[in-house]
């Protein structure tokens, strides 16, 4: 893989680190503050979603070693490179819901971006792994916008 190629890569799963991290921690946002009628379903729901995801962000950020460079951190840093909406602590669970599904699309945009650059550069196994997350996350909104349908 020739150097900006990498680089491209690289930037791209940087990128995929910051917007599944902003989502993890909105994830356990709505964890935390669920409330209602719905709330032993969702309280559930969002425990899955946030501890699946935080894997996930291990697995993806030890791809960016892999690869030569240094994952990002540090919360501020994260926030910053992400730039995903936050919710409001007070949110309802339906506001709650159609907000992780929106952000849960925002993770897809970011992954399907590295998945097309690590494509082109022949990064098969960076490719692989975006594949895989596109489907997690797509699943996941799949389930939410069902949940916002029964009501």
């Amino acid at each position: 893989m020739s150097d900006n190629k990498k680089k491209d890569v690289v930037g791209a799963l940087r990128q995929v680190v910051a917007d599944s991290y902003a989502l993890l921690g909105q994830t356990h946002l709505c964890h935390w503050n669920v409330r209602g009628p719905g709330f032993f379903a969702l309280h559930a729901a969002f425990e899955q979603q946030y501890t699946e995801l935080f894997a996930a962000v291990d697995e993806i950020a030890e791809r960016v070693r892999a690869l030569g460079a240094l994952a990002p951190g540090g919360l501020g840093n994260l926030a910053h490179m992400s730039g995903m909406k936050e919710l409001r602590e007070d949110a309802s669970a339906e506001e709650m819901v159609k907000h992780l599904a929106y952000a849960n699309g925002k993770v897809v945009e970011s992954l399907a971006e590295a998945r097309d650059l690590s494509a082109e550069a022949d990064d098969s196994q960076s490719e692989d792994l975006m594949i895989a997350r596109i489907q997690v996350h797509e699943k996941t909104i799949w389930m939410l916008r069902s949940y916002l349908a029964a009501g």
